[in-house]
């Protein structure tokens, strides 16, 4: 069933890509303004000759022109130095046509006082292929490539050197569709501080570099028919201190896209955390890998995730499908407190092939992750793990990968510091025996199991176990022997479940089913 699915939305999103437009705002651009033949500046298309200076010099004419579209017609254009985009212009490149990126001669980052807080990559934006900043009403499209070529970095700059292949920090009014963006270096496309951006029909393919697209303290965000393959994070949102500021993000809408990533995560939030987050709606998404994260969210430095809905997610060979973690870096100026994880919805999210982490949710002491809901979640596990300690599990606050919680022990759900969290018309099932448990309760309140199936783990008499937790409910739920899903319970109630002098007491309510 879960195959079938994410097939079926695989094909799906190729379907939509083949016969996408580009966006209404892309062709306002050109209604305002004349179409600048870079061949009319000095290119020459001929992939050996620099013709950066040439698409500056139409970008220029359009900017004074009030506005136009600049193009590229069919050739490979050689970017040997960094172009740098204006308002009221859209770049155009044609079908057939390559805009290809070079090894030196690129702009130097630029001096920022707040780099402190944040990598080298995130805090700089003009070593790039193309930049812009402070910039409004401005596009990428077209059926053509914009490709690094394999020279950029992704790591520590170097001078003249680029790392990323689209850079935009402030801006409103952006459209990036139809291209085909490779080789990206440490992103194929970061943006900060943008406000009413549209993508439709956009494919990254950066795959042996690093992060495909990262939407950073951005608001009014609509991506359509995305195929994002990255080696990093393929699609993550973020908010962090490169402008010196605390900033909202929000109000995003993700459909129909095809995600993965080699190393880490596909579908991200975070790590960078300063400023809120609220209003994401994430649907008909397939991901095809994830070496860390299918479906991430970690609040790391003070900021906070809300009303975050994911709806008809397909997953397939993910080492974790589902993670979300509050941590205590607080990586940002000001005075950053502890952040928060509230009003999360799954539903209809499947996942097969899946590895070795847990689904986790894991709040902080007095920052409990609240109000999560799972329904129709159906996830097929590898199995076959040793049972491991009931004990709460290692953890490092100021780390938030998977791997930085230590072995879980529970293998469908492991919650730790949670309120408000709901199962429903969900099946957790391994695929080979386990001797773990599906649930481990650790600091919860409000737990509601209802029409859940899960495997009863071969070395615990129980399914759930309940420590330190109150309001737990279980209804209509069970195991695949048939049986009522079960927990242990404090001596002296019925039915006990688990020799009670080997626990340490246990605070529970518990309706049975």
């Amino acid at each position: 069933m879960a195959l079938a699915l994410g097939f079926a939305l695989v094909a799906s999103v190729w379907a939509a890509f083949a016969a996408a437009e580009t966006p209404a705002r892309a062709a306002s651009a050109s209604s305002v303004g004349r179409v600048f033949d870079v061949r009319g500046y000095g290119a020459l298309g001929n992939g050996v000759h620099d013709d950066a200076p040439a698409v500056n010099r139409a970008i220029a004419a359009a900017n004074r022109a009030g506005g136009g579209v600049v193009e590229l017609p069919p050739g490979t254009y050689l970017a040997g130095r960094s172009i740098h985009m204006l308002s009221n212009v859209t770049l155009r490149v044609d079908a057939g046509a390559t805009l290809l990126g070079g090894e030196y001669g690129y702009d130097p980052p630029e001096q920022n006082p707040y780099a402190r807080y944040e990598d080298t990559g995130h805090s700089h934006f003009h070593d790039a292929v193309i930049w812009g900043e402070d910039v409004h009403d401005i596009g990428f499209v077209g059926a053509g490539t914009i490709d690094g070529a394999g020279h950029l970095l992704t790591g520590q700059p170097i001078g003249g050197r680029a790392d990323k292949l689209i850079s935009l920090a402030v801006c409103d009014g952006l459209t990036i569709s139809g291209l085909t963006l490779e080789r990206g270096g440490h992103f194929a496309i970061l943006i900060n501080d943008c406000k009413d951006v549209r993508s439709n029909g956009l494919r990254i393919l950066t795959a042996d570099d690093r992060d495909g697209w990262d939407v950073d303290n951005s608001q009014d965000v609509r991506i359509t028919n995305l195929v994002d393959h990255a080696y990093d994070d393929a699609l993550a949102f973020k908010s962090e201190w490169a402008l010196g500021a605390t900033l909202p993000s929000g109000d995003v809408t993700v459909t129909h896209a095809h995600l993965s990533s080699v190393c880490c995560n596909a579908l991200m939030f975070g790590s960078e955390t300063c400023g809120d987050f609220t209003g994401y709606r994430f649907s008909h998404i397939v991901i095809t890998g994830a070496g860390k994260s299918g479906l991430g969210m970690v609040s790391m430095d003070g900021g906070h995730i809300s009303d975050v809905d994911y709806s008809d997610i397909a997953m397939s060979g993910v080492a974790g499908p589902i993670m979300e973690k509050i941590g205590i870096r607080r990586s940002c100026g000001g005075d950053p407190g502890i952040g928060g994880i509230s009003d999360i919805h799954y539903e209809n999210v499947t996942g097969t092939s899946l590895g070795m982490y847990s689904p986790t949710l894991w709040g902080e002491a007095g920052h409990a992750i609240t109000n999560v809901t799972f329904e129709h979640v159906r996830l097929a596990f590898p199995g076959g793990h040793a049972a491991t300690s009931l004990a709460v599990p290692s953890d490092d606050p100021y780390l938030y990968n998977p791997d930085t919680i230590g072995p879980r022990p529970a293998y469908a759900f492991y919650l730790h510091e949670v309120a408000g969290i709901y199962f429903r018309d969900s099946s957790l099932l391994p695929a080979a025996g386990e001797a773990r448990p599906p649930f481990v309760l650790n600091e919860a309140s409000g737990v509601d199991f209802e029409r859940v199936t899960a495997q009863s783990g071969w070395e615990v008499p129980f399914d759930i176990a309940l420590q330190g937790v109150s309001g737990v409910r279980v209804t209509e739920s069970e195991s695949t022997g048939g049986r009522s899903l079960s927990v242990n319970l404090p001596c002296g109630l019925s039915p006990p479940a688990l020799d009670c002098l080997t626990l340490e007491p246990w605070f529970v309510s518990y309706t049975f089913p």
